[in-house]
């Protein structure tokens, strides 16, 4: 095992071969669970400052790679802003898993499961990836190729998360069915981002779904929506949804429970937005604000 303290000696490493650990969730488990034995070199980079702060630069934020989802869930300038982000990484796991994972482990894991990745796309996130031959940012659908698979070269480390400044009058909102209140995976999710007009009608509605396709799936032709009153978007949002929807069947759920389920969990999640955008507080988690999934 190696301990990089400086992102160069990291991304020497990672271009050497080396594999990149932070919190090590994810690598932990899938070994654990027969998906792949643990590499037999590793580079712990959980000790780079860079890697590890939250900063906002003219309204936009970076989030480094190793911020954990303990930090994101509990970070006021993102639980205010960047809400739907603050949702997610709140039902991440459990207590443990949220204070070790990271923001970065969850968007190069890849899957289609993953409580991040759906808020990471209405915000209009892009990853910095950096190597020994230079950096590239792409946007979540460019990164995102199919179940844990990625657009990442093998010597490419992701060190930050980008997220745009967020416009006047904007919310946001991340909701998921949960059969249990930690240690839960995904059956489906929705995350919505809304920005209402003056006239409190829909100006802007972004809608991304989690667990009901091979990636996370952004839900096409609502654009048309603008101007519309919040409970009819929300309406429509729902029929597209559980239209768009490729669900599978599994021990979990089937895929026809699944496309229903996504319907509700997407109007949920723009009412949720659209409330946050009109300046109303609600708590993070939206899930245990409002009383959504599992009871207490």
């Amino acid at each position: 095992m190696l301990i990089a303290t400086t992102l160069d000696d990291a991304l020497i490493a990672v271009g050497a071969g080396v594999r990149p650990i932070a919190g090590g969730s994810d690598l932990v488990v899938g070994a654990r669970h027969g998906k792949a034995p643990l590499p037999e070199r590793l580079v712990a980079i959980d000790r780079i400052a860079e890697l590890c702060s939250v900063d906002e630069h003219h309204g936009a934020l970076v989030i480094g790679a190793c911020v954990s989802h303990h930090v994101i869930e509990g970070h006021p300038l993102i639980g205010t802003r960047w809400s739907a982000l603050a949702d997610a990484s709140a039902l991440v796991g459990s207590p443990a898993t949220r204070h070790v994972g990271t923001l970065g482990g969850n968007v190069m894991n890849g899957s289609p499961a993953m409580d991040t990745g759906a808020p990471l796309v209405v915000l209009g996130a892009t990853a910095e990836l950096r190597s020994t031959r230079g950096t590239r940012h792409l946007s979540m659908a460019e990164l995102w190729l199919a179940p844990s698979r990625t657009a990442a070269s093998p010597d490419e480390l992701c060190t930050s998360i980008h997220l745009p400044a967020r416009p006047d009058r904007s919310g946001s909102a991340y909701v998921r069915l949960e059969y249990r209140r930690a240690m839960e995976i995904a059956v489906v999710g929705a995350a919505a981002s809304v920005v209402l007009a003056d006239d409190g009608s829909v100006a802007h509605v972004v809608v991304a779904l989690t667990a009901v396709a091979p990636t996370i799936l952004a839900v096409d032709g609502i654009d048309h929506l603008a101007g519309s009153s919040v409970a009819d978007v929300a309406a429509a949002v729902a029929a597209a949804a559980a239209e768009q929807a490729r669900p599978i069947s599994d021990l979990r759920a089937s895929d026809r429970y699944r496309r229903h389920c996504i319907g509700v969990m997407a109007r949920r999640a723009v009412e949720a937005a659209a409330r946050r955008a009109t300046g109303e507080v609600i708590a993070i988690p939206v899930n245990r604000a409002l009383g959504i999934g599992a009871a207490s």
